[in-house]
């Protein structure tokens, strides 16, 4: 998908992150949420709590659900995870680009026999926008976090994955690198004024849409805002006026 053509409406290049401990937590903020959100992201922490559930409750209500477990393990153990992933109905799920080629096209495989109009579009996670250079180099990696990113990235492409997640400091280097032919999405979006938190490599939601981000996910400043609703709408505007 080309960033600037057939774009979601803005509303639905929201993602909200259900980075929470229970079920119950969950279909609280989805509730108290109602038609302002379509898309959702569950993650590790929801997902080992609840287990599938979870993403078929939310598929059935009609909303799409980005499972982000980030696999990384031997093909054949990812591609069996991904046919899993086929079948709950989601619409994204993400593999982590270190675990290379051979993994990330057997997940891509594994996608496209899926039942859910094709199966759900692979995602390939670059360097997690939790570390800076200092943390690439304590796990042996030379050189930039812009290098090995744009490095990965363009692996993931070549595997068949239909999108990168990265930060968006990265997303401007890797259109102009890359192209506009694959999805962007972008975790660590703090509106400002926001409390960036455990997050290092973080941006407003105008400049992740301006850099040529498709999606963004957003968790803490709805999940705990005083308003959650609120505080989607106040993302959601912008988004469309950077758009």
């Amino acid at each position: 998908m080309r960033y600037s053509e057939n774009m979601p409406e803005s509303r639905n290049r929201l993602i909200v992150a259900l980075d929470l401990a229970d079920a119950q937590a969950a279909r609280a903020l989805v509730s108290e949420l109602g038609e302002t959100v379509s898309y959702y992201k569950v993650g590790k922490e929801l997902f080992t709590a609840v287990g599938p559930s979870i993403v078929r409750e939310l598929v059935d209500g009609g909303k799409k659900v980005f499972l982000d477990l980030k696999f990384h393990d031997i093909p054949n153990t990812v591609a069996g995870a991904v046919r899993s992933a086929t079948e709950l109905g989601v619409s994204m799920l993400t593999v982590h680009a270190s675990g290379g080629y051979k993994m990330m096209r057997a997940a891509v495989e594994a996608a496209a026999t899926g039942s859910n109009h094709g199966g759900p579009m692979v995602l390939a996670v670059t360097v997690l926008t939790s570390m800076a250079e200092p943390d690439i180099a304590e796990v042996g990696i030379a050189g930039s976090v812009d290098g090995q990113v744009q490095k990965l990235a363009a692996l993931a492409l070549r595997a068949g994955c239909g999108g990168i997640v990265a930060s968006a400091q990265e997303a401007a280097r890797l259109r102009l690198v890359l192209g506009n032919g694959f999805t962007l999405v972008t975790p660590g979006i703090r509106p400002a004024g926001t409390v960036a938190a455990d997050q290092a490599r973080v941006v407003t939601p105008e400049m992740a849409i301006k850099a040529g981000v498709n999606y963004l996910v957003v968790g803490r400043p709805i999940s705990l805002a005083e308003r959650p609703a609120e505080a989607a709408r106040t993302i959601i505007e912008q988004i469309e006026r950077a758009s």
